[in-house]
């Protein structure tokens, strides 16, 4: 017995979707005994009736109803094919490895990531998130695609993104904010620090102000969970903060004119020679986004 081929179910679903074979055929630009010869053919070859005509309308048997169902999976996963096919004979990798240093706007990078997926659907993306060398690693071991990092490594060229601004910060009743004057690094010292953890073989480290006692996490959610409990302060990343520091559970520490800190990020290719384009995709959206987002901050 032949195989029922794709066309076969494709054509039987258009059937039933716009409700005969003058319009499946319509829609299909193929002619109605066509159609129906291939309907036709499909039910000899399950020996099974999946249609019956009611006056001038096609509809389904109870058995027809089981072989729809069943056979939306099979076209949607064959539609599924032949995107990637397409996507990967225009040349667009099937996987791009992104390394993120966490203190990146985390709103901005699910912008670019979805301006990116409406471009190239069939691309695979792999994002690691990093502190501080952790994604300077990536880059010295060739694991990354391209790179977002305050950091650029000797051998590397690195392209501006934009400025993470950083505040020192701790919970609204923190002992530093009941001193009535402005702070001095002292003053911070004698108080407990949450810092986050360089996620490098070479660890370094970046914003601690040698308090006495000094406690340190893997990522900025946990610094803030701790530093939103009252259990010390901390240099932050705004954009991680913001509905903490707008609903007055942060509060910014009075060290004027040093309560922020403006640091540098940067886009880096591993390998822009063999940069495929959708990492070329990418690159463009992000430097696109955050460009936006610098001026409108000023």
């Amino acid at each position: 017995m032949a195989k029922v081929t794709l066309e076969q179910w494709r054509m039987l679903h258009a059937v039933v979707e716009h409700g005969g074979f003058a319009q499946a055929a319509e829609v299909l630009h193929k002619s109605q005994s066509t159609v129906s010869y291939a309907v036709n053919k499909l039910q000899q070859q399950l020996d099974v009736e999946i249609l019956v005509i009611k006056g001038r309308k096609a509809e389904l048997t109870e058995a027809g109803k089981v072989l729809i169902r069943r056979s939306q999976s099979l076209l949607k996963e064959s539609d599924a094919i032949e995107k990637v096919a397409d996507s990967l004979s225009q040349g667009w990798e099937g996987r791009i490895i992104l390394g993120v240093d966490v203190i990146f706007p985390p709103q901005l990078l699910s912008t670019c990531l979805k301006r990116l997926s409406s471009e190239c659907q069939q691309t695979h993306i792999e994002l690691v998130e990093t502190v501080l060398s952790g994604t300077t690693d990536m880059m010295a071991t060739g694991q990354g695609d391209l790179v977002i990092s305050g950091l650029v490594p000797q051998g590397f060229m690195g392209e501006p993104l934009m400025k993470v601004t950083f505040k020192a910060v701790a919970h609204k009743d923190h002992p530093l904010h009941q001193l009535d004057r402005p702070l001095s690094l002292n003053d911070l010292k004698q108080h407990r620090q949450i810092v986050i953890r360089d996620s490098g073989v070479k660890r370094v480290d970046a914003g601690w102000l040698e308090a006495t006692e000094r406690w340190t996490v893997s990522h900025i959610s946990t610094s803030v969970r701790m530093i939103s409990e009252g259990l010390g302060f901390a240099w932050l990343p705004i954009a991680h903060i913001e509905q903490e520091l707008a609903s007055g559970v942060l509060k910014p520490l009075n060290l004027q004119p040093h309560g922020s800190r403006r640091h540098q990020i940067y886009l880096i290719y591993t390998d822009q020679d063999y940069a495929g384009p959708a990492v070329k995709s990418l690159a463009n959206i992000l430097k696109e986004v955050c460009a936006d987002t610098e001026k409108s901050a000023h």
